[in-house]
């Protein structure tokens, strides 16, 4: 008879110790959201050395049991999160890496299930949105209980290079990008607004009367950035776990955030059966509700063709045939 554990939520668990697994495990040693850590990597002296590293610093932060474990000790976590999978690496897109990224999830994710794990799932690896939907099936998990990092950090770049733009706190602009975290994401300019005000008036109130021209500047800026890092540093990490610890702040602290997560869809904008980022309500449950929000005609032709765009890669790689 398989057991059922019940979650402690004020522990987490980190599969995957790189340079994204590691960045993410030390921005939520910070953050105070958990008072135990595990990290998990296929090489397991990898993660002793990150655990030991990161619990040095426990004196100026606060108390918190971090430790090198292997699956079993993920079993009453309340967020697993799930980082591993092979680097991106310079000139090589995020969707290159599905065959290697779908394999060693095919690993991974039979480990977790088997356990009848009863937390949520955090998938970062990329690409994150194929990822997210090899994980849904292959776990049986509630479509609430795994979610994609998405583009809530591509929604962070966006929101940064915005502020920038139009020298305002970019707290106070309100803006998503929305789609597959790669190459076919759209920023979604219809609803932007800084502070309730629509982006164009506001940026003329800032002397910027070139729409079209700065739209697509900060479109592509947005969408490159990581290329550009990777290109400069050959990994991006710090954003990420930002991303990482913010998801996870959402839903420890049942928020109820609005984040643009990588979610089921379900025929909303005529898209079905794959997973992409939209705007959710997060909180101790997963995901609650997405959010309808308005898209012009431009914005739902675009965000259709990034769905296109991941089914077809799905497909190509068996995903969508995927059983538990």
């Amino acid at each position: 008879m398989t057991k059922n554990y019940k979650t402690n939520n004020r522990k987490v668990a980190v599969i995957g110790c790189g340079f994204v697994g590691s960045a993410s495990a030390f921005a939520l040693m910070q953050s105070g959201l958990f008072s135990e850590m595990v990290l998990i990597d296929s090489q397991h002296t990898k993660a002793e050395g990150e655990a030991m590293d990161i619990s040095h610093g426990e004196a100026y932060a606060r108390p918190m049991k971090i430790y090198a474990g292997n699956y079993d000790d993920i079993t009453d976590a309340s967020i697993i999160v799930i980082t591993a999978g092979a680097n991106q690496k310079p000139g090589e897109t995020r969707l290159d890496l599905v065959q290697k990224n779908v394999g060693i999830f095919k690993t991974i994710i039979p480990e977790i299930a088997k356990r009848n794990y009863q937390g949520i799932l955090l998938i970062v690896a990329n690409p994150v949105d194929i990822l997210t939907y090899t994980a849904l099936k292959l776990s049986g998990l509630p479509e609430s209980r795994v979610i994609g990092s998405g583009t809530v950090l591509d929604t962070a770049r966006f929101r940064e290079i915005l502020g920038n733009h139009l020298g305002v706190d970019s707290r106070s602009v309100h803006a998503f990008i929305v789609g597959e975290h790669g190459d076919s994401e759209l920023a979604v300019w219809s609803t932007a607004n800084v502070a309730g005000v629509p982006i164009n008036k506001f940026c003329e109130l800032r002397g910027h009367f070139n729409h079209q021209a700065a739209m697509k500047r900060i479109a592509d800026e947005v969408k490159n950035s990581a290329y550009e890092i990777i290109a400069r540093k050959k990994a991006t990490y710090y954003g990420i776990a930002m991303a990482v610890k913010r998801i996870c702040e959402a839903i420890v602290r049942d928020e109820k955030s609005v984040l643009p997560v990588s979610n089921m869809m379900h025929g909303a904008y005529g898209i079905n059966d794959i997973t992409l980022s939209m705007p959710a309500i997060v909180g101790k449950n997963g995901v609650e509700l997405q959010m309808p929000i308005s898209l012009d005609g431009n914005e739902a032709l675009a965000l259709k063709a990034s769905a296109d765009v991941l089914k077809k890669i799905a497909a190509e790689v068996g995903v969508l045939d995927l059983k538990k």
